[in-house]
């Protein structure tokens, strides 16, 4: 059996404090090229949550949701220790011939 699909795409303002950034690397627009887009979202985001919001504000159909979440580095400076903020990326994979342009920004 088939799931029915949620076709209200109504744009909130959750769904644009999901999306921090885009991540504009070498890696990044390579995969993009390929159907990959990766995006900096909160560590409290969920797939569903990034799946939702890259759906709705960009008009596209997401295939599929990977998340990665990084902890920040311990880094000196001038002999204080300090610590990097926590950070969790989403890699997003678009359906077939579909695209995001990243660089004109949210």
């Amino acid at each position: 059996m088939r799931k029915s699909k949620n076709t209200n795409k109504t744009v909130t303002a959750k769904m644009y404090d999901t999306l921090i950034r885009p991540v504009i690397t070498e890696k990044s627009m390579i995969s993009s090229e390929n159907g990959k887009v990766s995006f900096m979202v909160p560590l409290a985001a969920s797939k569903d949550d990034v799946k939702a919001a890259i759906e709705a504000i960009f008009n596209v159909t997401v295939t599929k949701v990977n998340t990665i979440r990084q902890f920040g580095k311990q880094k000196r400076f001038r002999g204080y220790v300090g610590q990097r903020s926590d950070y969790k990326k989403a890699v997003v994979t678009l359906a077939e011939g579909q695209n995001i342009d990243v660089t004109t920004g949210l």
